[in-house]
């Protein structure tokens, strides 16, 4: 896969990257919140961009993975920040986001922020607004309180160690929130989630859906798919909708030029 690369962004934050060189549109993976760019959906995608010839980018947040500072020094707008940083420098021309977990949150944020750079939208299990309408929404009055007084609360996790979650993540994420106003997606968009993911509800992804609005959104619901969506027929249905977003988004540029 290559070694590992550096790239310093405009905060003084060192992030972490393997880029894959090849056409364009380029494909950029957003991960989660606590993983990293090491992980199954990650790395299966950078095979499949080797295999067919396409530019492909996966990335560390700022305290995730091998990038530099804390993780809980760290909080929504900083990774947002992170991937443009990365996009800005790294990539050349529009791009397809594929956003996981967290990652939807991001990618949505990062649309909104930079839609020139966007060829399309792959979102898996996306958890937008997440920080209100997740976590601070299930704390018990005693986790609030705690959170106030402490400055974070311990979580327990089922992938490892408790989730230390900061008053900053809390608040600041209230700044980035997006099923509060419009959320303009105009490129083609891809939605993907499971019935049985236990982290994010099935309902979210079609709150998603009714919120955004353009003219190529699709979600696709599958019964049984966990939140970690990497078993192999997963894995096949996140390739193939990059890939049909991919063929969309030429198509439309195509259809933009001759016009």
């Amino acid at each position: 896969m290559g070694d590992t690369q550096f790239l310093t962004s405009p905060q003084g934050r060192r992030l972490a990257y393997h880029l894959t060189v090849g056409d364009g549109p380029g494909v950029v993976f957003l991960g989660g919140f606590k993983s990293d760019m090491e992980g199954t959906k990650a790395v299966y995608l950078e095979d499949w961009a080797r295999r067919t010839g396409r530019a492909f980018l996966r990335f560390d947040y700022s305290g995730h993975g091998e990038s530099s500072e804390a993780f809980t020094d760290g909080c929504i707008g900083d990774w947002v920040a992170d991937a443009r940083a990365v996009i800005d420098a790294l990539t050349r021309g529009p791009q397809v986001l594929v956003g996981s977990s967290m990652g939807g949150w991001i990618s949505l944020l990062t649309a909104r922020a930079m839609p020139d750079r966007l060829a399309g939208l792959v979102t898996i299990a996306a958890a937008p607004d997440f920080t209100e309408d997740s976590m601070w929404a299930g704390f018990s009055e005693e986790e609030k309180t705690e959170l106030a007084e402490k400055g974070q609360v311990a979580l327990p996790s089922e992938y490892g160690e408790p989730y230390i979650i900061t008053a900053k993540l809390i608040e600041e994420g209230r700044q980035n929130l997006v099923l509060r106003d419009a959320l303009e997606l105009p490129f083609p968009v891809r939605f993907l989630q499971g019935t049985a993911d236990a982290d994010v509800d099935k309902s979210v992804a079609l709150r998603l859906l009714e919120h955004a609005t353009g003219e190529d959104l699709r979600l696709t619901l599958v019964k049984g798919a966990d939140h970690r969506f990497s078993d192999p027929d997963c894995l096949l249905m996140i390739e193939r909708a990059v890939e049909e977003v991919l063929a969309r988004a030429v198509t439309s540029a195509r259809d933009t030029s001759a016009g």
